[in-house]
């Protein structure tokens, strides 16, 4: 099975990537799809500004992927993530992961998505409505906490 794996800039639509992914599929019997959304920040935040590195984002999301594959037996895979200014309520990160049975899929999409917050090439940098140069984000403890747990698996 290959994954659809996607880096843009154009938002996507979930229940559209779900259909896709479930199409003509009789063996599918749990679909676990998370959706990641800009946050506003407690009204403080104009928008994220994603970066990343062509090539690099893909082959990385690429490789997580195929350590998912490899994990649990999934029948279908999409991981989207989106990069350029992405304002609050807006979409940024898609992981849709099917399987025969719902403990599979969810594992794979929580897998997938501790991992590409820690190790896929991706950048931020917060716009705030102030104006105020918040600068890059920088990664968190608890990201780096919740991906580690799954090397003890």
């Amino acid at each position: 099975m290959e994954p659809t794996i996607r880096v843009q800039a154009e938002d996507f639509d979930a229940g559209c990537e779900e259909a896709l992914l479930t199409q003509g599929r009789r063996d599918v019997g749990a679909l676990v799809t998370f959706t990641g959304l800009c946050r506003d920040e407690e009204g403080t935040l104009a928008a994220l500004e994603l970066e990343h590195y062509p090539g690099m984002a893909e082959e990385e999301i690429g490789r997580v992927a195929q350590e998912a594959l490899a994990r649990w037996p999934l029948v279908g895979l999409t991981i989207i993530h989106r990069y350029g200014v992405i304002r609050p309520g807006e979409r940024i990160v898609l992981v849709s992961a099917a399987a025969r049975h719902r403990g599979e899929a969810f594992a794979a999409a929580e897998f997938l998505m501790d991992y590409l917050k820690t190790r896929a090439p991706f950048w931020k940098k917060e716009r705030r409505v102030d104006r105020a140069d918040a600068g890059w984000v920088a990664a968190k403890a608890v990201d780096d906490e919740a991906a580690a747990r799954w090397e003890k698996l």
